[in-house]
């Protein structure tokens, strides 16, 4: 997720969606940024790559990706990219609809499909996997702010927490639609002080921003989802301020098409 919008440069990333669906046989998730490829030998994580048609299942080169398809919905310009996943462990095999509007600049709406031999899915989960990096620690429900230092009061060390689930009725309500959000909890996230040994890729910049998931048509069984970290990933640097939301998703039964809308809005 790139938000230039934010006075960001051009490589600054302010988050990743991975894909993590759940067959019907299965509690365990597949992890789109972990499971080995079979197509790129020797590496981690599953290959995506882009096409125009919704049935090109033909895996692709992702250094060369497709242009995306400029059409009209409900009379607005959109940009429809369609992303390819590498087949999953667990015999999940799906693909991911992405659509920019032109009435929407700061969000992307995503809309997931299982594709041909699929195993049966449970869920099709499509999670934002790095708030530490903004350091969010505050989600927004219908009638408070829950925040990390009270959901893992203890929590330190390199691991994740546990999830912390929040069902439909806790989440904020817009008409029918149902939305979750998650901010930081500093006024000025530039001028922390870090570890030495943080990476240099971790340290905030640009301006604060609130991250939010939004389902018009929200499964009654629907649910938000956060856990934290203490450390950054893949290291043991600390986050400055304790503990962060890393991963923030929505959880429902899948259903074919159905489709989360995910927005970046500047805070000031």
């Amino acid at each position: 997720m790139f938000t230039p919008y934010l006075d960001h440069p051009r490589d600054r990333l302010v988050n990743f969606i991975a894909i993590e669906p759940m067959t019907a046989d299965s509690p365990r998730r597949g992890y789109s940024e972990l499971e080995p490829s079979a197509l790129d030998e020797g590496a981690n994580g599953k290959r995506f790559w882009s096409v125009d048609a919704p049935h090109d299942s033909s895996p692709r080169d992702p250094l060369v990706p497709a242009r995306g398809v400029v059409e009209h919905v409900d009379g607005v310009e959109c940009l429809t990219v369609w992303i390819g996943v590498e087949r999953f462990e667990n015999g999940a095999n799906v693909r991911v609809r992405l659509r920019f509007r032109a009435d929407r600049s700061h969000e992307v709406e995503l809309s997931g499909f299982t594709a041909g031999g699929s195993a049966p899915l449970r869920s099709l989960i499509l999670t934002a996997t790095m708030g530490n990096w903004a350091r969010l620690r505050r989600l927004h429900l219908a009638d408070r702010v829950v925040t990390t230092s009270q959901l893992w009061p203890d929590h330190s060390g390199t691991g994740f927490t546990q999830h912390g689930r929040f069902p439909l009725a806790e989440l904020e309500r817009d008409g029918h639609a149902a939305i979750v959000r998650a901010t930081g909890d500093e006024t000025d996230p530039t001028s922390v002080e870090y570890a030495e040994d943080t990476a240099a890729h971790w340290r905030f910049l640009g301006r604060r921003a609130e991250q939010a998931w939004r389902v018009d048509d929200p499964h009654p069984d629907l649910e938000a989802l956060v856990n934290a970290r203490w450390s950054y990933w893949a290291s043991a640097s600390p986050i400055p301020g304790g503990p962060a939301f890393e991963n923030f998703e929505i959880v429902e039964p899948f259903r074919q098409g159905a489709s989360y809308r995910f927005t970046v809005e500047p805070i000031d």
